[in-house]
């Protein structure tokens, strides 16, 4: 009995890894960022969270082999927007990051759609097997998604204090994006499956 659970366990530990050290490597340097802004302000935090990212995509090349679009898109608008606020010591460039990041992120979606192409099948269809339709609605979900978090960031830095806007950057919009995958996403992936029954 305890023979046949091993070799589960081991697979399931393999295929796990991988999100496990995204996790990380996405969550660590928003983590740093969070304290050090509560400690030394919003610059140091952002000269540190512009490092944790470089660092965080090396160590996602390093221990990955790979390092994803959405990250690299992201660490990218970090060093430019996180360059720009301690250049001109102004915090708004660094508040705007996550709105150009969805705002990006969505209108690349929308533009493959409307050319007939979901796009989120290029990225992830060596992870996922999905019909057509489903990548189609999964695409569309997430295109939506990202203008909403654009609008809630929005909303967000430009009414509450900046403090405030750094814990909801770090607590708040990972919790509404699990909600949404689990929601809205994993049904998706489970509907659509080559392998499901139609109807």
């Amino acid at each position: 009995m305890s023979d046949a659970k091993q070799p589960n366990e081991e697979v399931n530990w393999e295929e796990l890894r991988p999100q496990l050290v995204k996790l990380v490597l996405e969550l660590g340097p928003l983590v740093l960022f969070f304290i050090l802004n509560s400690r030394a302000g919003i610059f140091v935090a952002t000269g540190w969270f512009m490092g944790a990212m470089a660092v965080s995509l090396l160590l996602s090349w390093v221990l990955l082999k790979r390092i994803a679009v959405m990250p690299l898109v992201t660490g990218v608008v970090v060093l430019v927007f996180g360059g720009l606020t301690l250049y001109f010591q102004d915090e708004t460039f660094i508040k705007l990051k996550p709105t150009i990041v969805n705002m990006l992120f969505g209108s690349v979606l929308l533009g493959g759609l409307l050319f007939g192409h979901s796009l989120l099948k290029h990225v992830f269809g060596d992870v996922y097997k999905l019909k057509e339709e489903g990548w189609r609605i999964l695409t569309w979900r997430w295109c939506i998604f990202f203008f909403v978090l654009a609008v809630i960031n929005e909303i967000v830095w430009r009414n509450f204090s900046t403090d405030f806007w750094v814990a909801f950057k770090v607590w708040g919009l990972m919790p509404l994006t699990l909600i949404f995958s689990f929601a809205l996403v994993v049904p998706i992936l489970t509907k659509y499956a080559p392998n499901a029954e139609e109807g």
